[in-house]
């Protein structure tokens, strides 16, 4: 297959020999190990500061702990992996940097919000399928308590939060992709264009991401032809309740109608009446560990055959929210077929 023949429109890459996903691990935090979805991660530890001195060592641990545990289970050693692509939400993707200092594997970090592991399998998989890797690990974390002192108002703080806010999720994800083996395969990636409507609240993460999903989604099924009924699933990242109403009502003014099909991650990872989590998880984590454990699960036991996941980010940062900035987003798709 030539370059050419592997885009489908303008945005759409269709792999010619699709990376399979041989090993996913993910290691989450006590409030996501309570959620309804416990019993699907590989590690939950027992608190926050995971032994050590910091939060955003924790973090940096978790990932760390996240990228041996998937090597591990694909019976591979460090050695074996060509690249390391990972990231996180705080300054500089300092979680990862330090995690691969430790790791010592080849390292593309990225930054792409809570989008960065979508957008990390869609890189990886050009890798793979372009010849220039055979093993490659995409990982991310978050942290809820670094991303609060980062982006909001550090926890210490106790300032009560509004319906709309999200909960970021502590944990870490990480994939592996090989050229073959046991495993769904990645077959298409569309790649998200930046997208801002001008919201500037950073409470309300779910409205600034809605409209970068939709417009990823749209041209995905103008790329492909496709529609919603193509799809066992279509879930967002980490819209949460606000995100995925929105987004549900902004693809019905395009012309298409998800269903009880559509759903979103950070819907699933909490029950946020019970766990008090507002509107819903969200953080690069919520993606990340849910594919790698519920979706997997689902994948494997033959209940989806086909997914068509959407990573979505808000491309802030403190600076720009001192500044006055609106919040722009992005929403990288990924699709993922059994067999």
């Amino acid at each position: 297959m030539t370059s050419a023949s592997k885009r489908m429109g303008k945005h759409t890459i269709q792999f010619a020999n699709p990376p399979v996903v041989v090993a996913t691990a993910s290691v989450v935090g006590p409030k996501e190990g309570e959620g309804p979805l416990g019993d699907t991660f590989d590690m939950v530890i027992d608190d926050t500061y995971f032994g050590e001195d910091s939060w955003e060592k924790a973090e940096r641990k978790m990932l760390e702990e996240a990228v041996k545990m998937v090597i591990a289970k694909a019976q591979l050693q460090w050695q074996d992996i060509d690249f390391l692509l990972a990231g996180d939400l705080l300054n500089q993707t300092i979680s990862a940097n330090y995690a691969a200092r430790n790791l010592g594997i080849p390292f593309l970090g990225l930054y792409g919000a809570c989008s960065t592991m979508y957008e990390g399998m869609a890189l990886a998989s050009m890798l793979i399928d372009g010849g220039f890797a055979t093993h490659v690990v995409v990982a991310c974390s978050s942290h809820y308590d670094t991303a609060e002192r980062q982006y909001r108002v550090p926890n210490e703080q106790g300032v009560q939060k509004p319906p709309t806010a999200q909960w970021t999720v502590t944990g870490a994800g990480a994939v592996l992709l090989a050229p073959s083996g046991n495993g769904p395969r990645i077959t298409h990636a569309t790649i998200g264009r930046v997208v801002d409507l001008g919201q500037k609240d950073a409470q309300d993460m779910g409205s600034a991401m809605a409209p970068a999903a939709v417009d990823t989604m749209v041209r995905h099924f103008q790329d492909t032809g496709r529609t919603p009924d193509d799809y066992d699933l279509i879930i967002t990242g980490d819209l949460a309740r606000v995100g995925h109403e929105l987004a549900t009502k902004l693809m019905e003014h395009k012309g298409y109608k998800l269903g009880d099909k559509y759903t979103d991650c950070g819907l699933l990872i909490y029950d946020t009446e019970r766990q008090g989590t507002h509107a819903g998880g969200s953080g690069c984590a919520c993606s990340a560990v849910v594919f790698a454990g519920h979706l997997m699960g689902k994948l494997n036991d033959g209940t989806y055959r086909r997914i068509f996941g959407i990573g979505t980010g808000a491309l802030l940062s403190p600076i720009s929210t001192y500044q006055g900035e609106s919040i722009p987003s992005i929403g990288h798709g990924v699709v993922i077929e059994r067999g």
